[in-house]
């Protein structure tokens, strides 16, 4: 025990100097310094890399320590290996010019120190003290958290082309981490190649959320999650079952970057021609788009988006897109559970005499065929719309009857929390506009990256509608009876949405009453499903209307629900109930 405890007080120095390391590598990117300071930043970089090394070399030597290759040791190999490579080459260029060369662009050496810090911090007990925060307000605190760094962060000289206001800041990283969408400054002009870099980390980091990664790190160097956590993910996710807990974040890691991998790699190809473009900007281009379509946010390096000249009649593009929000829309759970169904199909057919393939009921639980139905009706029922109301309105630049055929079913399906637009949003017809609403309310499926009442919500409701008709007391689907508490939670989540969002229209009215009511309702609505299209109000909103239009951003994507939950203290069930009573209602 006394042996380890040199180990211990070592990787808590690292985690601290680490930390400071990364905090001094963003202001070193983000500000213009003297050469001095960047001289002593660097240093200090160095300093960080080798005490990481210390301490790695620490974790292996320690008594009773056995030495085994496994995924965490070849992890450090690996990164150990990289680095060493790193400095070498680092301090060889610095050599060669006479000790003068710049250092203020080694972006490898900051990246070095960002490592250093993830693995040391990731060799800690991570706990959720629910004492302290329940699991709502653990979750709220770390969107607000993010947030606010995003923001400072934006406000850096060199990730902007012009210096920007800290509401204007902050109004784009609550849009960026609550992968909302709208803008107020323009992404392409407004932001330098480091400031869309920061947008794309805040739109991955609100996509999954702090505590994945947080957990995941915990898990592949620990090897385990505390007890306590699984309960507190468990109930922020509500997953029926805690066992579940840490093989469900590794697929929702592993889904996500393997769709965004495949979705970039995709883009890039239907871009290959792209005038203007060089290799290295098609490349970002194809990652930041990849990343935002997954993540629902709807950002573009494009000033008019996917409606540019160059990218507005790119069907194949439109369909990459496309598919791939409708991936990140679906549900991380839905998502794997889908692969997993169809993965035993495929099998199924190929192994068709082997005993281990055999009929399996329930792969394809009940969430899924809900979420699933549910979202094709909703995409079927926007694509009918849009072809009937906008034939020959903003689809009639496109000639050929596959063109208004792909762009009237990516027109449908990016109210669902997207936010990307391949037409005038201005010239839509009002038919259009409310239907748009209506699929921008229901948005996207529960436990993914997109927001809205949801798919399951909206589907519940309307069963528990029909199950009154029919004079039924009971929600019955497949042959399974929905639970008491999924019907309330779901009527909840639908009153407190328009309960939010009439008293954003209300606010935002008060304080400019000279904007067109219609265009205020639709900014609102896709402000709360963090959806990200807009009538062109975005700009003229005032700094008053613009915190109105952020906070909405927040309630929606963290819920009004959870917001409830985590200020109101929960009262224990008790153990008698009261005499039942009918209420009149029509």
């Amino acid at each position: 025990m006394h042996a380890a405890l040199p180990y211990r007080l070592l990787n808590k120095f690292t985690i601290i100097i680490s930390l400071i390391g990364v905090g001094v590598a963003l202001v070193d990117s983000g500000f213009n310094l003297s050469n001095w300071l960047q001289q002593a930043f660097h240093l200090f970089y160095l300093v960080i890399i080798v005490l990481g090394f210390i301490t790695t070399l620490g974790r292996y030597l320690r008594p009773k320590t056995r030495l085994t290759v496994n995924k965490v040791a070849v992890f450090d190999l690996l990164t150990s290996a990289a680095i060493l490579v790193l400095l070498v080459l680092h301090f060889s260029d610095l050599f060669r010019s006479g000790l003068a060369g710049a250092v203020d662009g080694f972006v490898a050496i900051k990246f070095a120190v960002l490592v250093t810090f993830i693995r040391e911090i990731s060799d800690t007990n991570f706990t959720l003290n629910r004492a302290f925060l329940n699991p709502p307000q653990f979750f709220i605190l770390s969107f607000l958290f993010v947030v606010f760094v995003g923001a400072l962060l934006l406000m850096m000289p060199n990730a902007t082309t012009e210096p920007l206001t800290f509401v204007d800041a902050l109004f784009t990283a609550t849009s960026a981490v609550c992968v909302t969408g709208l803008i107020v400054v323009d992404t392409a002009t407004r932001f330098t190649p480091l400031g869309q870099v920061i947008l794309m980390g805040l739109i991955q980091i609100g996509g999954l959320g702090i505590l994945t990664f947080v957990t995941y790190f915990s898990y592949f160097f620990k090897g385990g999650v505390s007890y306590e956590t699984q309960l507190s993910i468990s109930e922020m996710t509500y997953s029926p079952r805690m066992g579940d807990m840490v093989a469900t974040l590794k697929s929702i890691l592993y889904v996500t970057f393997g769709i965004e991998a495949l979705a970039a790699l995709l883009i890039y190809l239907s871009i290959y021609n792209l005038s203007g473009m060089d290799t290295s900007e098609r490349l970002f281009f194809a990652v930041f788009h990849a990343v935002s379509a997954f993540c629902n946010a709807g950002f573009s390096t494009f000033s008019a988006g996917l409606y540019d000249e160059a990218l507005r009649f790119n069907y194949p593009l439109q369909l990459i897109i496309s598919t791939t929000f409708l991936f990140g829309g679906m549900g991380f759970v839905i998502v794997v559970n889908l692969l997993r169904y169809l993965r035993h199909r495929a099998q199924r057919i190929l192994y068709r005499h082997d005993a281990r393939y055999t009929y399996q009921p329930w792969l394809l639980n009940i969430n899924s065929r809900i979420t699933l139905i549910t979202s094709g009706a909703l995409l079927l029922i926007g694509l009918i719309g849009v072809m009937m109301f906008e034939y020959n309105g903003v689809l009639a630049e496109h000639t050929s009857f596959i063109g208004k055929l792909i762009t009237g079913l990516f027109t449908a399906a990016t109210p669902r929390t997207a936010g990307f637009n391949i037409a005038d949003m201005d010239a839509l017809a009002f038919p259009t506009i409310m239907l748009t609403i209506f699929l921008m309310w229901i948005g996207a499926s529960p436990n993914s990256t997109g927001g809205g009442i949801k798919t399951s919500t909206f589907a519940i409701a309307l069963l528990n509608t029909l199950s009154l008709a029919r004079g039924q007391s009971k929600v019955e689907v497949f042959k399974r009876e929905i639970a008491e508490i999924s019907i309330r939670r779901a009527f909840s989540i639908m009153w407190l949405s328009l309960l939010v969002i009439g008293t954003g229209v209300t606010l935002i009215s008060y304080d400019q009453p000279e904007l067109d009511l219609i265009k205020v309702v639709f900014e609102c609505f896709s402000a709360y499903s963090t959806v990200g299209l807009s009538l062109n109000l975005t700009a003229d909103l005032s700094t008053f209307s613009k915190l109105v239009v952020a906070a909405i951003m927040f309630v929606g994507r963290v819920g009004m629900l959870t917001l409830f939950i985590a200020l109101l203290k929960n009262r224990h069930e008790r153990n008698y109930r009261y005499p039942t009573e009918e209420i009149t209602i029509n």
